[in-house]
């Protein structure tokens, strides 16, 4: 059975993607990539030339082997990276918080971070590392504080129209974060996913409701 594909990176600038896409060819990674047409720049509130993102997707299964590809491949050109890089700035315990939580930066930054901590005579102890990463990985499985406006919001709407109450009630119920590994944690408790689905199906009812005497008075 063929495993889903989930993203993996998106980008701004196509080049960028083409260049991981590239990658993944050169060592047989299967993937699939899009591109997205955003109604508007969040930034402007219009559409713009910077409105597209592309997106790479991969199998969950291989997002640890692609972390290694694309970490060699970013090693290898570390040499050229500017001696006044930000990451100079930074001292040794910031460097540290990077290996830590390598998703919030780039593969660059991450690969520099160490080379960097050993130059200074503080090389990053694996196995400390690795269990900072976990301890990491846990925090970000644990689910956003109650949304308890939103559930009420959602229920109040829903008399009215129904729409916006679908909207609120599917979010809730299915919204899922894709982890640095390739796991999918759903990013509500499971009291609110209950509320989701059930503001989803009142929100279904209402439309259906309102569609059928809408029709009913024009009969």
């Amino acid at each position: 059975m063929q495993s889903t594909f989930i993203q993996y990176r998106k980008f701004d600038d196509p080049a960028l993607a083409e260049n991981l896409i590239a990658l993944l060819i050169a060592n047989s990674v299967t993937y699939q990539s899009e591109e997205n047409k955003l109604s508007f720049d969040p930034s402007f509130g219009a559409v713009s030339e910077t409105s597209t993102e592309y997106v790479v997707k991969i199998a969950p299964v291989d997002f640890e082997l692609v972390n290694q590809l694309v970490m060699a491949h970013e090693e290898a050109t570390l040499d050229q990276i500017e001696e006044d890089h930000y990451l100079h700035k930074f001292t040794d315990e910031e460097l540290t918080d990077i290996l830590i939580k390598p998703d919030e930066w780039s593969f660059t930054d991450v690969i520099l971070a160490g080379r960097l901590l050993k130059e200074r005579g503080a090389p990053a102890d694996a196995e400390t590392i690795k269990t900072l990463k976990q301890k990491h990985l846990a925090e970000l499985r644990m689910p956003a504080p109650s949304q308890t406006n939103w559930i009420i919001v959602g229920y109040l709407l829903a008399p009215l129209g129904g729409i916006i109450s679908v909207f609120i009630g599917w979010h809730l119920m299915s919204h899922k974060n894709i982890l640095p590994n390739g796991e999918y944690v759903f990013r509500y408790v499971e009291r609110d996913r209950q509320h989701g689905r059930i503001i989803f199906i009142v929100g279904i009812m209402f439309i259906l409701i309102i569609t059928a005497f809408r029709i009913w008075r024009e009969q």
